[in-house]
């Protein structure tokens, strides 16, 4: 039970990942519009390109943290992407959901891969 639960947050994490960034791609799941600042935000980062860039870090990422001897990696690189996704939802939106979800598991992970991040304190 105890390697399930430690299992969980890395599979979770990578798993949204992996889904938002290939949904981005192959259009799973279609978006509706997003009205406002928000949508504004969101079709700046569209129209610049900088959401492509976002989305291909987030299929690597997302591939990493699901492989336990790449997980550290994996989350180094989609850390930067969840504390933006927060500060969008707490900042933009005014609607926070998945994004505290994600830092909470997050810090989970680093958590269990803290021998990994010593080297960076």
């Amino acid at each position: 039970m105890k390697k399930v639960l430690d299992l969980l947050p890395s599979v979770l994490v990578g798993a949204l990942f992996l889904f938002g960034g290939l949904n981005f791609f192959f259009n799973f799941v279609a978006q509706p519009p997003i009205p406002g600042d928000p949508g504004v935000y969101m079709g700046i980062m569209m129209s610049s390109g900088m959401m492509t860039v976002v989305k291909v870090l987030e299929v690597i990422g997302g591939v990493l943290i699901l492989v336990p001897s790449k997980r550290a990696l994996g989350l180094t690189i989609l850390a930067p992407i969840t504390v933006n996704i927060l500060l969008f939802e707490l900042c933009l939106a005014h609607a926070p959901s998945v994004g505290v979800a994600l830092m909470v598991l997050s810090a989970i992970i680093a958590y269990q891969e803290r021998e990994k991040f010593k080297a960076l304190l």
